[in-house]
């Protein structure tokens, strides 16, 4: 990992920061549908420019000039965020296309000259994400009835394409399995956005915070969301996130691999961590709110997280997390309990999803020893 690669991560600071406002004003049906084409499509663009760094050394001076460059067009996107379903629907997606084919294309020539056939592989990606860039322009030009369902139709355009090979007629399709990937270089940075994110989660509940007057209200709910945050840290990075990199490096299909657990899982531990800071910011700022969007926004987060470590724990190990489970199995209960039998106000609902992710840690904690596993962090 490079500091150029830290830098082009800065930018994503700002834009979870945008996301959770985002998501934390518009808790309905729709909100929560765009909020999550802009969690994919956020993930989409850094992921995807995670593993271009994998071939091309950042150290050089063509591909940091680049990565800078790239940093730039996703400002453009973060700062697009809170108006991308409105006057600034242009902007993000024309931002996010040039980020997207632009890199694409740089790693077709910037690799063609030593190894002819990754560049064949990234040609096939390139047209691909060529034809899902042109549903992201025609969706902004058109009315939000249109433009959703367009801009969610490129972004499942991009999964099937990594599902499939992005086959092209006439030119063969992306043996992604061959793939030869640095198990360390993939684990170490997907890590690093798992921490960017905890980050930004402290960041909002701050300055949440910091915007109210201290009650005993929102002093309970600023120290829930610090025990969550802890807890969340420690399930992912006292050993499971070791687990990648040496699985990868023992596989005999690291690219598959890699794909399924740091590209498609991944997106559900990071947008469970997104939806984390969201709650957090409903406690504070409405400890006594109750009702569907309450409970879903402060349980939500805590339970798609831990079903997203769950099956990365499967997908490394061929082992299912007891731990994770007890705890994805008590949220659902709670989330039960609180849409259907005893409505439960926000704050309760925060400090009872900090309990039961404790409960997983230590849980966790015991099973790692019990195998004789050694810590990470």
């Amino acid at each position: 990992m490079t500091y150029v690669e830290l830098f082009f991560d800065l930018v994503f600071v700002f834009a979870l920061t945008q996301l959770s406002a985002y998501l934390y004003d518009n808790q309905s049906g729709l909100g929560a549908l765009e909020g999550v084409i802009m969690v994919c499509a956020l993930w989409w663009a850094w992921v995807s420019t995670t593993w271009v760094t994998n071939w091309l050394d950042p150290v050089k001076l063509p591909v940091r000039g680049a990565v800078i460059a790239l940093a730039f067009v996703a400002l453009v996107i973060s700062v697009s965020i809170a108006e991308a379903f409105g006057d600034r629907a242009w902007a993000f997606a024309i931002a996010y296309v040039v980020l997207q084919v632009g890199r694409t294309g740089f790693i077709v020539w910037a690799i063609a000259r030593h190894d002819r056939a990754v560049s064949k592989d990234f040609t096939l990606v390139l047209i691909w994400t060529v034809a899902g860039g042109a549903l992201w322009i025609v969706g902004a030009l058109l009315p939000l009835p249109w433009q959703l369902p367009l801009w969610a139709a490129a972004l499942g355009l991009e999964l099937l394409g990594t599902v499939l090979g992005f086959p092209v007629p006439g030119r063969g399709r992306v043996l992604i399995g061959a793939w030869d990937l640095s198990g360390p270089h993939i684990a170490e940075r997907t890590a690093l956005f798992v921490l960017i994110t905890l980050g930004e989660g402290l960041l909002v509940t701050g300055f949440a915070f910091a915007a109210k007057e201290s009650s005993p209200e929102t002093i309970i709910a600023l120290a829930a969301a610090f025990v969550a945050a802890a807890a969340t840290w420690w399930i992912y990075f006292d050993h499971g996130e070791r687990m990648g990199s040496e699985a990868i490096e023992a596989s005999d299909e690291p690219g598959r691999l890699a794909r399924t657990a740091y590209t498609w899982v991944h997106l559900a531990i990071v947008g469970g961590l997104v939806l984390v800071s969201v709650g957090d910011k409903e406690a504070l700022s409405h400890p006594h709110e109750h009702g569907v969007a309450p409970t879903l926004v402060v349980l939500g987060g805590p339970l798609l997280f831990l079903v997203g470590t769950v099956l990365f724990r499967w997908v490394l190990d061929q082992r299912w997390a007891r731990a994770q489970l007890a705890g994805v199995v008590a949220l659902a209960v709670l989330i039960t309990a609180a849409l259907l039998w005893v409505p439960l106000d926000a704050l309760t609902l925060s400090v009872a999803a900090s309990l039961v992710l404790v409960g997983v840690t230590i849980g966790e904690t015991v099973g790692r020893l019990r195998r004789g596993r050694r810590s990470g962090g």
